[in-house]
């Protein structure tokens, strides 16, 4: 039997979200996310995992697509011209922590000349596997890219910031050039504004002459929007889905961002 709903799931060490689209009506119709205090282990996700699905009934249902988003440090933006399949572990062992059973894997930019290498969770794409048999899995970052980086490689001093309860993503374009991508921990307003001057200052652009997009966790009355605003003049949040959607959203907005841009 034909399926015309889409399952979405993403996973990290601080919690795990899903959501099931139907593709009919171009409706969520059931979607989940549990965030921890701190970081968990990949056995607790999967318990937590198995849980939820079980809660939600989402074991023995069929999906027409069913895609896992990765979300973790250990990636590495490495550009094609550089890149060999041979040598994917040693392209992350510099910034990140990987032990020798890691199995590396990589997602391909395309268009843009940028291969993400990564680890997965392997007991996820397991478990994931099992349930489903053919899935897509890509990384949180891969997801992000995609969606921006076509736009706003044209525009000049040009940042997109995705937030998070606990970390902060940026990408930064300037001169019609991707110029950055990166990742930061953040628990005050003073630490999200200054990972946003220090960007600017490492990429040389002036705070003056910089366009801010923000979207994810946070809103006008936030504080760490509010306190960024008084020190950047073209700063805005941005309410965004996947460009070729136009769907209902949960009324909680409780929803990862990657999810719904893997359909």
């Amino acid at each position: 039997m034909e399926s015309y709903k889409k399952l979405s799931i993403q996973v990290n060490l601080n919690g795990l979200s899903f959501c099931v689209l139907d593709t009919v009506n171009n409706r969520i119709v059931d979607h989940k996310r549990i965030s921890y205090k701190s970081e968990q282990t990949p056995y607790l996700i999967l318990k937590e995992l198995k849980s939820l699905f079980e809660e939600h009934r989402i074991i023995g249902q069929n999906f027409s697509k069913v895609c896992l988003v990765h979300q973790n440090k250990q990636f590495s933006l490495v550009p094609k011209a550089l890149f060999s399949k041979e040598e994917l572990a040693n392209y992350l062992k510099f910034n990140s922590k990987i032990s020798a059973t890691d199995d590396v894997v990589y997602d391909e930019i395309n268009n843009h000349d940028i291969i993400n290498v990564y680890v997965p969770f392997q007991n996820i794409n397991k478990y994931i596997e099992q349930l489903f048999g053919e899935f897509e899995a890509t990384h949180n970052t891969t997801v992000f890219l995609k969606r921006f980086l076509p736009n706003a490689i044209n525009l000049e001093n040009n940042c997109i910031v995705n937030v998070s309860s606990k970390e902060m993503e940026l990408m930064v374009t300037s001169q019609k050039k991707f110029e950055l991508y990166n990742k930061f921990d953040f628990t005050t307003k003073e630490d999200f504004l200054y990972y946003l001057l220090f960007t600017f200052e490492q990429l040389g652009i002036s705070q003056e002459n910089v366009t801010i997009k923000i979207l994810g966790d946070i809103s006008e009355n936030n504080p760490n929007y509010l306190y960024a605003k008084d020190y950047f003049e073209h700063i805005e949040i941005i309410n965004t889905l996947h460009k070729s959607h136009h769907f209902e959203l949960p009324v909680d907005g409780s929803f990862e961002f990657a999810l719904l841009n893997t359909f």
